[in-house]
């Protein structure tokens, strides 16, 4: 009887484990496929700074590339971009095994889903960096020439090698355009836009990953802490 009640103890945890594996597993492939879909469509139907207008001017799909940096930005020089590649893969195995981690020792969901979030955006970047070179021909702007869109698996080869390749961003959000005051110093009278960034699938999640942590940290922290001196209390009345 008692054998049987742990062996149901330990199939239950083994269940829940494989639980959050699986949904953890969900959410990295829901967000790569997505990430990879736009990417791919966007770069084999669309010139270089090509806009299209979704909502007025307020959302846009805006195709632009950048070398590595979230939201449009660059990092400059062929020894930065494979810099930031390599940091990308080492960081992407640390939360690899840091979610691991985190299933092992019965974190709660919440935190290892949003981590989850947080890898399926780096590891989608780090698919642009490492192959887009090697498989898309080069975008170009020229929006007279049918040539200037990107052509998948072309004859002569990429436009790039390994870890070489150049990160596909579309989404463009300009929802406020105007004037800085002129009391402001260094920037009076310059224009400004918010949300100036043109970003991608993988930045979002990157981004949603981050928030949800810091915003349900006590839930996700706290809890977890209670539950360890719970566990640590009963072991202790346990011995005694």
């Amino acid at each position: 009887m008692v054998f049987r009640l742990i062996l149901n103890t330990a199939q239950k945890k083994m269940n829940l484990k494989m639980k959050i594996e699986y949904k953890s597993f969900l959410i990295v492939l829901l967000v790569l496929i997505i990430d990879q879909v736009l990417k791919i469509v966007v770069k084999t139907n669309m010139f270089l700074y090509e806009d299209i207008h979704v909502f007025g001017n307020w959302f846009q799909i805006k195709f632009i590339e950048n070398d590595g940096m979230a939201f449009g930005f660059d990092f400059p020089g062929d020894y930065g971009k494979l810099v930031l590649s390599i940091f990308r893969l080492i960081a992407s195995v640390g939360i690899i095994y840091y979610i691991r981690y985190l299933i092992r020792d019965k974190a709660h969901t919440g935190l290892i889903l949003s981590v989850s979030l947080i890898l399926a955006g780096a590891l989608g970047n780090i698919i642009d960096s490492a192959f887009y070179g090697m498989i898309f021909s080069e975008s170009v702007y020229n929006p007279y020439d049918a040539g200037a869109v990107a052509v998948l698996f072309p004859e002569g080869g990429g436009y790039a090698g390994f870890l070489h390749g150049k990160v596909v961003d579309m989404f463009y959000f300009p929802v406020w355009k105007g004037i800085y005051p002129d009391w402001i110093p260094w920037k009076g009278g310059e224009s400004f836009e918010f949300f100036r960034p043109v970003f991608n699938v993988a930045d979002s999640a990157i981004t949603c990953g981050v928030f949800i942590i810091i915003f349900f940290q006590k839930k996700f922290f706290l809890k977890h802490t209670e539950n360890e001196e719970l566990e640590n209390t009963e072991e202790k009345k346990a011995e005694l």
